[in-house]
């Protein structure tokens, strides 16, 4: 058998696998740095897909070019993209305007409005935001548009000419239904009366996205033909890729955001709209948290400092859990559970002792920590068991918030060896697509499970520690709800 190609664009960086089914391993990997645009307004956030389009082509080239693959033919590809981004395309398939992204807060004033008319929440993040907010404001560039895409969407119309969503991706927009797994044209006539005729048609989990044809042979080196799997959100390929495919195993992502989700096989949806009653990419659910900050937070510390994370680790290991009363409230991005899209970041009891590297590596670790645990609880109350989760994402190397989290979450943690869950979990559903297509149904938690492998020790969490942190989170509410009225 051949090989399978599984590409994520994510906000920081485009990475890309070559997975070999038969041997069980992945063969090759590549990836590109991304940039959000400089000099926009305050709160947005955005990229130019034609961006994430290059980076693709270019981390293909060298997945294509590498030893491993030794002259096998490239059978299927899937792609994971970052949820909620607003790809806006005119008649002749050219980008109107950059992308506005999932961390775009501009669109909050859009979001309230959406959420009173619609009587239900629409997050900030929410693709609908970002369409109303372009209606509003940039008309022109909303009256060019003939199309709305999401980045994955966007990917796979440059791959096989063809315009499609599917369930997992299109439940992050705001305008679709999780619980029937459609279209909800009320609150699309809400966002934009126009909205309907330019979003494209919904596939079946399973189905393909369609071919490589001419023009995306030509335009990322790959054969023509190939197949092209509908792909997903990030989330809902790195559920695939992380053993998430059947109810029992929650799964957090330590990324520029942060998530925790599980598969459920019926809807389960918040009425506070904290929890995203999101679908999956395999015909079931997966309700979801979602923190807007996490490796953000660690990483501004190294850019503080100038240390790297090995250094600032081995310094915060010497600091005390709760860091001698510094508690920080890591709202750095504003923040979307809780609600508060135009929140700030906060430092709380600083004193001159705390003015050192290791001490605010640790309070970065704890805060954004923190902030998880308490969305763990509000999955918790609608009936989500969290007992022990997969770790994944950048983060999941640090073997020191390893164990802040199984504290704070009251979890056992295990790390998984391959962090790119979400680049593994698109090339696992290409190869699921690929054998359906061929008249070989399987079971994608069978066809999956060999590629889940486990890093190191489970972490359990440590009494005394968990204690440490349960008082921390009753801080940490009490400070949310005086500062930000949450």
């Amino acid at each position: 058998m051949g090989l399978v190609l599984g590409l994520d664009a994510g906000t920081q960086s485009l990475k890309g696998l070559l997975v070999d089914p038969e041997a069980g391993v992945v063969v090759a990997r590549a990836s590109r740095s991304l940039e959000l645009l400089a000099g926009q307004a305050p709160g947005a956030a955005e990229q130019r897909p034609e961006d994430w389009e290059q980076a693709g082509a270019e981390v293909i080239a060298e997945l294509l070019a590498a030893p491993a693959r030794a002259g096998r033919a490239v059978e299927a590809v899937g792609v994971s993209g970052q949820q909620h981004g607003c790809v806006l395309l005119d008649g002749q398939g050219q980008v109107v305007r950059p992308a506005k992204l999932w961390c775009d807060t501009e669109t909050a004033p859009e979001a309230r409005a959406l959420s009173e008319r619609l009587g239900r929440s629409v997050p900030t993040g929410f693709t609908a935001s970002k369409v109303a907010w372009v209606a509003a404001h940039e008309p022109d560039a909303w009256a060019r548009t003939r199309q709305v895409l999401l980045p994955h969407d966007f990917l796979n119309l440059r791959l096989t000419g063809v315009a499609s969503m599917e369930a997992g991706d299109a439940s992050g927009t705001g305008w679709f239904d999780p619980v029937a797994r459609a279209f909800d044209r009320e609150a699309m006539d809400t966002v934009d009366p126009q909205l309907a005729e330019r979003i494209p048609g919904l596939l079946e989990a399973g189905a393909p996205a369609g071919r490589v044809d001419a023009a995306g042979a030509a335009r990322f080196g790959l054969a023509e033909g190939t197949l092209v799997s509908a792909g997903g959100g990030d989330n809902m390929m790195s559920a695939i890729g992380s053993g998430a495919t059947r109810p029992g195993t929650a799964v957090v992502s330590l990324g520029t955001s942060g998530t925790v989700f599980a598969q459920a096989h019926q809807p389960i949806v918040d009425p506070e709209g904290l929890i995203a009653p999101f679908c999956d990419s395999t015909g079931q659910w997966l309700p979801l948290l979602c923190v807007m900050n996490l490796t953000g937070v660690t990483e501004g510390v190294v850019g503080l400092t100038g240390q790297d994370h090995r250094a600032l680790t081995e310094a915060a290991r010497a600091v005390a859990p709760g860091c001698e009363g510094l508690l920080w409230l890591p709202y750095l991005a504003g923040e979307r559970v809780p609600d508060l899209p135009e929140a700030t970041g906060t430092l709380l009891g600083m004193r001159p002792q705390h003015l050192a590297p290791g001490v605010l590596y640790r309070a970065a670790l704890e805060g954004t920590s923190l902030n998880l645990a308490w969305g763990v609880e509000r999955l918790r109350d609608l009936g989500l068991p969290v007992d022990r989760v997969h770790l994944v994402g950048g983060g999941s190397r640090n073997g020191l918030w390893r164990e802040v989290l199984a504290a704070a979450l009251g979890a056992e943690v295990q790390a998984l060896d391959e962090p790119e869950s979400a680049a593994l979990g698109a090339a696992l559903q290409a190869l699921w697509t690929l054998r359906r297509a061929q008249g070989t149904p399987c079971d994608l938690h069978e066809l999956a499970a060999p590629f889940i492998q486990l890093e190191g020790e489970a972490v359990q969490p440590d009494p005394a520690l968990r204690a440490v942190y349960g008082e921390q989170l009753e801080a940490f509410r009490a400070a949310a709800a005086r500062l930000y009225g949450c």
